[in-house]
């Protein structure tokens, strides 16, 4: 029996048909360190398909920023509540004039308008009687303006010190300003401070007195 001769490789038969090529086990299996290296587009695939898209890195950050329509939100949700605290304040001014308008007089006393008012029911001299009055906090009733004029001669129905006094010669409040609008009654009378008589027309009703003497004092809060 004969022994045929293996072929080389690359060698072909007379006829021109190629010889099987022989590959060694290292050219036969595939570099796995290549495909590791360069991943298929199949794994983005597979990303897109799950719902989970690969986000640009554009993207990421415009995500990580408010919009526009929420920093108009915030604007005027600041703008809302500075308004609102500005109109708290307000109500909370408002209620405190009216508070201390609205004060309660102390037990005796009488009120008009913002002021309260105290006639005595004993008598002191002026000097006496204003003392007494700055003792509760007040003074000798200040009259400006007819309607305090007229409701004190109405309450009243004797004869009060009144915080008018002259010095030198004019007459003066005790809040040092000076007397403008008057009340005295027709007649002579001489001294240098002043007192409201209620039982007569409240149109003229003062009368000038000697300080020295006790009469009864209206006290003014």
């Amino acid at each position: 029996m004969e022994l045929q001769e293996i072929p080389n490789e690359g060698e072909t038969h007379e006829e021109g048909e190629p010889m099987l090529e022989v590959k060694t086990e290292e050219e036969a299996e595939p570099d796995h360190y290549s495909k590791l290296q360069s991943p298929s587009e199949d794994i983005y695939s597979e990303a897109l398909v799950s719902g989970d898209p690969v986000k640009t890195r554009a993207e990421t950050t415009q995500a990580g920023k408010p919009t526009e329509g929420n920093s108009r939100l915030y604007r005027a949700a600041c703008l809302f509540l500075t308004i609102i605290c500005l109109v708290l304040l307000l109500v909370v001014i408002i209620l405190s004039l009216k508070h201390s308008s609205c004060r309660q007089c102390p037990g005796g006393w009488l009120r008009y308008g913002p002021s309260c008012f105290y006639l005595s029911t004993f008598r002191l001299s002026w000097e006496e009687s204003r003392r007494n009055c700055s003792f509760s906090g007040g003074s000798l009733a200040v009259i400006t303006n007819r309607g305090l004029q007229y409701y004190l001669t109405k309450v009243g129905k004797l004869s009060y010190w009144i915080g008018l006094r002259q010095i030198a010669t004019t007459w003066t409040w005790e809040d040092k300003t000076e007397l403008t609008e008057s009340y005295w009654q027709d007649g002579g009378s001489t001294g240098g401070c002043g007192s409201l008589s209620s039982d007569k027309p409240a149109e003229k009703n003062w009368r000038k007195v000697p300080c020295g003497v006790s009469t009864y004092f209206i006290c003014q809060l």
